[in-house]
């Protein structure tokens, strides 16, 4: 049969949409066409639904926020490959239990997988996966607490009796994609890492073998491994590690320095008390001598010329003495020079070993320095039982500033709160950065609504100061948790409440401050 003109389609086209009643719009007129005319019906590409759909989507990760991207990129290009290839990846950054429902649909297997061959994919298969993720679990760690839950869901899942092959695929595909990233952060962690053990190695046999030469080294290598750990926050510590060293080095051959110059001068001082004491020796040998020959004068004649002998010698002694006397004066000038530049090398090295407590960019306390003040501020507590505040302080949306307006600029930020924090503080109070975008105050002699109220006026005034970046004006806010330190409660968990608190803050809206 010879297919029809498409003259002739479109105007049977016009005869069906009278006979059924149709309106003429463009979609019953295509859709009658491609019936008449055989060609299968393909329905226009839904690029509106779908970008409200990647709108909604959550993007409160750095892994969200990618595939979020890629798929409004897939969207833009009409690509449904690139579409299901960014849902699929995203969903290994949201929690997945063996509770979820299954994906709807066939199941993404090939045509040639039939029922016999799910036994061995659900039981001996699956069992020799299960085992391989939990022996690669040690090595990438348990910072990553939805990384943990993902891991423990998919083991439940792997061996639940009778468990859905397309269901555990789906979850293993998604567990695959946040492995990745898992495993990238883990090796770059080791890698920096390893670079601070070998720089402190380097110069530990250059250093004094006083053990005070070595603490700001070592305690800044015991703040860098310990949990939880961040590229960033290494980089910080290695930085500040070698600026602290050069300052040792340099420290060391002064003090070094002048030890020999304070040496030279001793051994001069002990040569000078040896010709002094020679000279005196001589002049008191001469005086008896004159003595005797003024005893066997017989006349004046004859006491002249030891009188002058006398004269001489106590000239020439008097000289000495003042040479004598300027010598030591001089060194003596020169000695007290010497230990004053000795004491201020001295306060150098403490306070190059002190750095190590702070963060080299906010001022701020860091880990080590934190975990030294709250123990001190226990001690006052149980001694004198005080209340005491601790509030953690995690800026909103820094993510967002550091990708759209750059690190430096998230660096500036950080700055910015410290340095408001700082003049909104007590004397009393103690700032510490905690990692990241997170900051601790301790709050001494506060009871807990009171902590709230301090946090809360430093909210106020935070929206009072504007931050400038370039000419831009940017608001800095933060959420915050307060906890007052229970009875034998020990200072880290009163933090871990705090951030608990924090989290439910955030939860809640951001900029906000809860009380734990």
């Amino acid at each position: 049969m010879n297919e029809k003109k498409s003259f002739e389609v479109a105007r049977e086209t016009l005869k069906q949409l009278t006979a059924r009643k149709l309106a003429p719009t463009p979609v019953n007129y295509k859709s009658i066409y491609n019936e008449i005319a055989g060609i299968p019906s393909v329905e226009a590409f839904p690029a509106r639904e779908l970008k409200e759909i990647a709108h909604a989507l959550p993007a409160k990760t750095p892994g969200q926020q990618k595939q979020r991207g890629l798929l409004e990129f897939a969207i833009d290009r009409m690509q449904w490959d690139g579409i299901k290839a960014a849902l699929v990846a995203y969903g290994g950054f949201t929690p997945v239990t063996s509770a979820d429902s299954p994906p709807s649909g066939p199941a993404p297997l090939s045509s040639n997988h039939t029922t016999s061959g799910a036994p061995a994919l659900t039981s001996e298969f699956l069992s020799q996966i299960g085992k391989l993720i939990e022996y690669a679990q040690p090595a990438l760690g348990n910072d990553d607490q939805h990384f943990s839950e993902q891991t423990t869901n998919l083991l439940k899942s792997m061996r639940s009796p009778g468990a859905d092959v397309t269901t555990v695929k789906m979850m293993l595909v998604n567990y695959s994609h946040r492995l990745s990233f898992v495993a990238e952060d883990q090796a770059e962690i080791k890698s920096v890492l390893l670079k601070l053990l070998h720089l402190v190695f380097e110069n530990i046999g250059d250093l004094s073998p006083e053990e005070q030469w070595l603490r700001g080294q070592m305690d800044a290598l015991m703040i860098a491994a310990q949990p939880p750990l961040s590229l960033r926050r290494l980089d910080d510590v290695e930085r500040r590690l070698k600026d602290v060293i050069v300052k040792q080095k340099d420290a060391k051959e002064k003090a070094l320095q002048a030890q020999n110059e304070m040496r030279q001068m001793l051994a001069s001082f002990i040569d000078r008390l040896s010709q002094m004491t020679e000279s005196t020796g001589s002049f008191q040998e001469k005086l008896e001598d004159s003595a005797r020959q003024i005893e066997q004068a017989k006349s004046l004649s004859e006491i002249a010329p030891v009188l002058k002998d006398v004269v001489g010698a106590t000239r020439t002694m008097a000289l000495n003495s003042q040479t004598a006397r300027d010598e030591l004066r001089t060194m003596r000038v020169k000695a007290e020079t010497t230990e004053a530049e000795i004491a201020k090398l001295h306060q150098e090295l403490d306070r190059v070993s002190v750095q190590a407590r702070h963060d080299p960019l906010t001022g701020a306390l860091n880990r080590k320095g934190l975990e030294e003040a709250l123990e001190r501020e226990i001690s006052t507590v149980r001694r004198k039982d005080t209340p005491l505040c601790t509030a953690l302080l995690d800026i909103d949306n820094f993510k967002t500033i550091n990708d759209t307006l750059g690190h430096t600029t998230g660096d500036q930020a950080l700055k910015h709160l410290a340095t408001v924090a700082r003049e909104c503080m007590r004397p009393q109070d103690t700032l510490a950065r905690f990692g990241g975008e997170e900051f601790v105050i301790l709050l001494p002699d506060t009871p807990l609504d009171k902590g709230i109220e301090a946090m809360t006026r430093l909210q106020r005034e935070l929206t009072k100061r504007f931050f400038l970046t370039g000419t831009e004006k940017l608001l800095i806010t933060f959420s915050a948790g307060v906890a007052q330190l229970a009875a034998d409660e020990a200072g880290m968990e009163a933090i871990r409440r705090a951030d608990q608190a924090m989290y439910l803050a955030k939860r809640s809206g951001k900029n906000r401050v809860l009380g734990a």
